[in-house]
């Protein structure tokens, strides 16, 4: 079945903006747009996923509750997703919304039915699984023009796995991870979503003299060109300590706990024309993420 102009512009234009999904994490002019990749680059442990879930709910969550209302497709790759958490964070979040109290009292059951009927999950195992998972949701797309934000959580999952399928040859070690990003990038250019991927770090310490050239060898991506050249914003993610902060305890007596800090650096690509950067703080808290 073919398209016409005017099917394809109308399919285009019913896709929601999401340059405001998140206006904390990115500066002012350098928001994703439309057909842009945003790498979310850290160690394990730095907020990477609950990143993810805070995107997530956003989207998921009726307009009267601060939310976008589109659809999302989470590609699980680590098979970390916690739909628990997922769930509780999203239950708070409704919770929160003095709007959807006041509209929507007593149909909380039905709203968080109505967010999660949005949310599409799929689980692959290779890189082969996840080529097969996005040739399945370029016939998804097109029937569905409320998709509007893919998250893959993460797009390195199978890089050490490629690497020794792929032997002594480095084309053949790339060759499905390059596979899978020119799909994504006719997946962009032909639907206009936005893809945000969790990126982990990985380190290379017996790859010879260059691995300790650079100071920022740890921020710096090490998977295919294929991949690098689609990415137009990179979230850099780290951990810091906060100062400890007093708490009361049950006895009346004060006790010290120090919360953990996430700090995320945001960059855009040169390829975007002009170079923006951010530097955010948040907490994760039983809600979610919370900013500071």
């Amino acid at each position: 079945m073919t398209e016409s102009g005017r099917q394809l512009f109308a399919r285009l234009e019913a896709r929601r903006w999401l340059k405001d999904i998140e206006p904390r994490l990115f500066p002012e002019d350098g928001r994703p747009d439309h057909g842009e990749v945003v790498e979310v680059y850290g160690p394990e442990g730095t907020g990477k996923t609950e990143l993810l879930y805070h995107l997530l709910c956003r989207c998921v969550m009726p307009e009267t509750a601060g939310g976008l209302e589109v659809d999302v497709v989470f590609v699980d790759t680590d098979y970390s997703l916690d739909m628990f958490r997922l769930v509780s964070i999203l239950d708070s979040r409704l919770n929160a919304g003095a709007s959807l109290s006041m509209t929507l009292a007593g149909s909380e059951d039905a709203v968080l039915r109505s967010c999660l009927s949005r949310l599409l999950v799929v689980h692959c195992y290779s890189s082969s699984q996840l080529l097969f998972t996005l040739h399945f949701l370029e016939t998804t797309l097109s029937s569905r023009p409320s998709l509007k934000l893919l998250l893959i959580d993460s797009i390195s999952a199978f890089y050490w796995l490629d690497r020794s399928e792929g032997g002594a040859s480095f084309n053949k070690q790339e060759e499905k991870l390059s596979k899978c990003s020119e799909l994504l990038a006719r997946l962009l250019r032909d639907y206009r979503i936005t893809i945000f991927a969790t990126c982990h770090t990985i380190r290379r310490g017996h790859s010879g003299p260059s691995s300790s050239a650079s100071v920022s060898e740890p921020d710096r991506s090490h998977l295919c060109r294929s991949w690098q050249r689609l990415v137009t914003h990179r979230l850099v993610c780290s951990r810091q300590e906060a100062e400890n902060k007093l708490i009361a305890a049950d006895g009346g007596e004060g006790e010290q706990r120090s919360r953990q800090v996430f700090v995320v650096h945001c960059s855009t690509s040169i390829q975007m024309g002009t170079k923006g950067s951010r530097v955010s703080s948040l907490r994760v808290t039983d809600g979610g993420v919370e900013f500071i």
